[in-house]
Order: C-alpha cells, then sequence, then structure tokens
C-alpha cells in the first residue's frame, strides 16, 4: 500500500521525504512536500501516515499546525476522514469477510492498515453511519465489527 501511495503521490507532482522529526509528528505536509518520520518502522505505518499526509494535500488548506483553533483542528479531523475512506473503504471490509478475516488483527493485515488506524475508522465509519451501513447489499455492523 506504502508504494501504491508513492505512486500516487508521484503522479500528483507531491515530493515525499523520510526525515527524522522531532517529537511525536509522523508526518507532515506543505506545499506538495511530505516528510514521513524515520522513526517510523514499517510500510504499514507509513502507508497510514502517508494516506492521512495525502488527506492534506486534497482537503486542507494554509497552516494547521497550531491545534488550538477550532478551524485547524476540523482540517485535521477532514484529512484524517479521507485517509480512513482511502485505505479503508467500506467494500473493502466486505471483501475481507467474503475472504474469511475474522478479527480485527486479521482485518487490518488484509486492509494492511495499523490496528490502530482499523479503530480509529471505525469509529469515525460509526459516527458518520451509526450502528449499521448497507454496502454491495451486505450490512456491516460496525458495533461490533460484523458483515451480514
Amino acid at each position: 500500500m506504502y508504494e501504491t501511495l508513492l505512486d500516487e503521490c508521484f503522479e500528483e507532482n507531491i515530493d515525499v521525504y523520510e526525515k527524522l522529526i522531532g517529537g511525536k509528528i509522523k508526518g507532515l505536509y506543505s506545499n506538495n512536500v511530505i516528510w514521513i518520520n524515520k522513526k517510523i518502522k514499517t510500510s504499514v505505518e507509513k502507508a497510514c501516515v502517508l494516506a492521512e499526509e495525502l488527506g492534506h494535500h486534497y482537503t486542507t488548506f494554509g497552516d494547521i499546525l497550531d491545534q488550538s483553533t477550532l478551524i485547524n483542528r476540523k482540517q485535521e479531523l477532514r484529512a484524517r476522514w479521507w485517509a480512513y475512506e482511502k485505505l479503508i473503504p467500506l467494500n473493502k471490509i466486505v471483501q475481507a469477510q467474503k475472504a474469511g478475516v475474522h478479527t480485527s488483527y486479521e482485518l487490518a493485515e488484509f486492509l494492511e492498515v495499523t490496528e490502530e488506524f482499523l479503530h480509529e475508522a471505525l469509529s469515525r465509519y460509526r459516527s458518520k453511519y451509526g450502528i449499521y451501513v448497507f454496502v454491495d447489499d451486505r450490512k456491516i455492523v460496525l458495533d461490533p465489527l460484523n458483515v451480514v
């Protein structure tokens, strides 16, 4: 997935660099440049970070580093939501169920995301759709996660 996202960045003329970044920052985006913290070890976690930074490219504007303002926090969430929908579209959850995936660990592995990213995405989907949503003639129950 990381390589696929790098390809998308290339197509969008976005430069991506892996660089040591201080603090807890995992990634940054500004003016068609994305920095991924070199401390991140796995390509799965890098993909989650890169997707969110791509989300900033597509959905945010200006300097939003100061998260004390409401508009900046909203833009941060919008980029994160974009990343969830990019890496975990609901139809992929249906595909995972059809492939015999049962646990959240297996689902995260199937989707090539971290379990933390998966749980955050599912929480977002619950807040957006409620307890269930219909996808491809299937009912996805979001709490607890199940496809029927």
